[in-house]
């Protein structure tokens, strides 16, 4: 833990790191939902993408999402998007973090069984500002690709 000098505050590092991954989390239930504006205001203050580039900004990330994922008639991708092996590492002092975690995509459809159809790591930054965490870079490394031509638009590169 690092030393606090005269004036400044701690950061309550177990309040932090939940708030942190609350974050992660709410990621994947937004994409699940297809609540494409909910995720472009989650990561509004942060840089997004992957080997192809970042995007930044609310109205951005949003039509990158929109553009991107295919949704159904039930209003969703008809995925699940699972977060697993989460690594947060707070720096206290500098009110800044980051985190590193696995994710799969699965997948099902009527006439196709679940399937994963994706898997990688995020690799994010956040920053505290007034008190509250939020994004300020997400990171996307794609390692695995199944079958996402339900998923996805166009294809991805590994």
């Amino acid at each position: 833990m690092s030393t606090l000098t005269p004036g400044e505050s701690p950061i309550d590092v177990q309040s932090s790191y939940r708030a942190i991954e609350a974050l992660i989390m709410t990621y994947a239930e937004l994409m699940d939902h297809a609540d494409f504006a909910g995720l472009g205001a989650l990561l509004a203050n942060s840089a997004f993408g992957g080997g192809a580039g970042h995007v930044t900004g609310s109205r951005a990330i949003q039509e990158l999402f929109e553009d991107m994922v295919i949704v159904y008639g039930d209003g969703t991708p008809r995925s699940k998007h699972v977060t697993s092996n989460v690594v947060i590492e707070i720096d206290e002092l500098a009110g800044s973090a980051t985190s590193r975690s696995y994710f799969t995509v699965l997948q099902a459809l009527p006439g196709v069984a679940l399937q994963p159809v994706a898997a990688g790591r995020y690799h994010d930054r956040f920053e505290a500002v007034e008190g509250a965490w939020r994004f300020s870079e997400r990171n996307v490394l794609l390692d695995l690709v199944g079958d996402v031509s339900r998923h996805l638009r166009r294809p991805v590169n590994t």
